[in-house]
């Protein structure tokens, strides 16, 4: 008898018709054998339309009050579920996070889990029901309910597998799995049958469909995940350790896995940052104390000593943090900062590239045929990134698909 969790994301219990589907594959699993844990997003645009009407109520809603507020999306869909496959003749119980043992610190809106307590999953598993956890939310010491990011229902399917020991993780959406581009930008984009945590890693961070903490927390636990479509039948995507991958024997062979793209993107610059010991900390300690994650950095140092230093934020963050730097700049005796929000990211992931010459030129030579405009630059061991105009996103995406032949199979 398999442990198995799967998620279904919002796509996948859009409307009560997609809920009677994601509970027939449920029901299915468990007159299989499988002791069965789901974890599920709020229905198609609930998040959104909660977020928006909050909005008609107060300019700037209490955090706090704003989980509480957002928790409710997946609540529904989890308890519609249960009552879905209860009515198909299979015992089932939906838990909120809380309930689930999902503890977490109390960073509300963008909150981290500190453990997860499966006794109450365990109990009820152990009596024979199919256990329909809410994701994307905890609670935590002080009992205020947590919401964990958005799109963190991924992560709390990973950290329930992790916590149970499952055999698998089941990840469920609209889409057949992982694919070498946005096959909405790249139409000749093809399925993956299998990627590494770290290009997986990469691939998050930088656009691909899947929570990049919910990759990290597997990447930590050894929790293989299986990304597949809901609404149809197919092998997937394995994201696991890549030990054993199906590559072509040798050196000499295409080190690019994937192009991707990501159009949540804000730039700043803060010009004028004087020269001394610290300046930079000065910079990005009050960014990080403002919850605000920040992505690429670059640093361009004048003849006076001055420097200016740019990096990226997601778009969704670019107010406060336009707003933060502002008092950077005054405290530091900087120039006036800059912004950009009209931008997007486009990568190319893959194992191997820094050590194998002439990825990082093909690329350059790529955008540049294609009359598209690098505005930043930055690397990993397995990534090349270049900041271009979000407009051009599209094009870029397909060019450096072309251009390092994944429309082709391996």
């Amino acid at each position: 008898m398999a442990l198995i969790v799967q998620k279904y994301g919002g796509s996948s219990v859009a409307d009560a018709g997609a809920i009677r589907n994601v509970a027939r594959r449920i029901a299915d699993s468990r007159a299989a054998g499988n002791r069965t844990v789901a974890v599920v997003s709020a229905m198609s645009d609930t998040t959104d339309e909660l977020i928006a009407l909050a909005g008609q109520i107060s300019d700037s809603p209490d955090p706090r009050e704003m989980d509480v507020l957002l928790s409710t999306g997946e609540l529904v869909s989890c308890t519609l579920l249960a009552m879905a496959i209860r009515s198909m003749g299979t015992d089932a119980i939906s838990l909120s996070g809380a309930q689930a043992g999902i503890r977490t610190d109390t960073g509300h809106g963008k909150a981290r889990i500190a453990m997860v307590d499966t006794s109450r999953i365990s109990e009820e598993l152990d009596q024979g029901k199919v256990v329909i956890v809410a994701g994307f939310q905890g609670v935590s010491d002080d009992m205020n309910v947590t919401t964990l990011g958005r799109g963190a229902s991924d992560l709390s399917a990973v950290a329930i597998a992790a916590a149970l020991g499952a055999d698998r993780c089941e990840v469920y959406s609209d889409v057949e799995g992982i694919f070498t581009a946005d096959p909405r930008l790249v139409p000749d984009a093809r399925r993956l049958d299998e990627v590494g945590f770290e290009e997986m890693l990469e691939m998050a961070s930088y656009g691909a469909k899947m929570a990049p903490r919910s990759i990290e927390m597997a990447m930590v636990y050894d929790v293989p995940i299986l990304v597949a479509s809901s609404l149809r039948e197919g092998p997937g995507t394995l994201i696991h350790k890549g030990e054993g991958m199906k590559f072509p024997v040798g050196e000499i062979r295409n080190h690019v896995r994937s192009i991707a793209a990501d159009s949540n993107v804000a730039k700043i610059t803060i010009p004028g940052v004087p020269e001394r010991t610290g300046s930079q900390a000065s910079v990005f300690e009050p960014l990080t104390e403002a919850g605000i994650s920040v992505d690429v950095i670059v640093q361009n140092v004048a003849v006076d000593g001055s420097a200016d230093i740019s990096f990226t934020v997601e778009r969704t963050d670019f107010s406060r943090a336009i707003q933060v730097a502002e008092q950077i700049a005054r405290d530091l005796g900087a120039g006036v900062p800059i912004g950009a929000d009209g931008l997007a990211k486009v990568s190319i992931v893959g194992t191997g590239m820094q050590n194998a010459p002439g990825y990082a030129s093909r690329m350059f030579r790529a955008l540049a045929d294609a009359e598209i405009a690098i505005e930043m630059i930055s690397t990993s061991e397995i990534r090349i990134t270049c900041l271009v105009a979000d407009t051009k996103i599209g094009d870029a995406a397909r060019a450096l698909h072309v251009a390092f032949q994944l429309d082709r199979p391996s």
